[in-house]
């Protein structure tokens, strides 16, 4: 096996629903093995979402990749065991049974994914949904989303006013599925 002196991200495919456990695990025994200057972090990609459910929004953690964790490590046959025996992993993420590390710029995206210099959440909403308006001068009409402007936390709907379609732009908290 390669080894490396550097810290680099890996991903560990786990048991479908098994991530949390296996986060809690591999923490527990690399605390217990004292293997901190070899594994450093566990992290279970999540996205922030806002969820309108019963007219009440609230934000929920998604997991980005189910199944999937990422492991900040330097690689070494040691550390590489006590990965992949660690209870809810089934292997590596890589090519020819050896671990592929991510790229930086991969790590990176997950990260912002996380909420690590994102500005704002993203919604649970996509092109072509039809939403309720419930805010604002609009409250009462349903019209279809026809762009998504993540970075400012705005939609552009369609609404049918005076027989005609208009394009309004509004906040995610102005809005609710249909």
């Amino acid at each position: 096996m390669r080894s490396s002196e550097d810290k680099e991200w890996y991903v560990v495919h786990t048991y479908s629903g098994y991530e949390n456990k296996v986060k809690v695990n591999l923490e527990q025994r690399v605390k217990s093995m004292g293997m901190e200057d070899q594994i450093f972090q566990v992290l279970i990609p999540t996205e922030k979402f806002l969820e309108t459910k019963s007219g009440k929004k609230k934000y929920v953690q998604k997991k980005v990749f189910p199944g999937y964790v990422v492991v900040q490590m330097k690689l070494n046959n040691d550390s590489w065991y006590t990965v992949r025996n660690t209870p809810g992993v089934t292997r590596f993420v890589g090519s020819g049974g050896k671990p592929v590390a991510l790229a930086e710029h991969e790590i990176k995206n997950i990260l912002i994914q996380m909420g690590k210099g994102e500005k704002k959440p993203r919604v649970d909403i996509d092109i072509g949904t039809s939403v309720n308006i419930i805010n604002g001068p609009f409250t009462g009409y349903t019209g279809n989303v026809k762009e998504i402007d993540t970075q400012r936390g705005k939609l552009k709907v369609f609404l049918t006013i005076f027989g005609r379609e208009t394009s309004v732009e509004l906040e995610y908290t102005d809005v609710e599925k249909y």
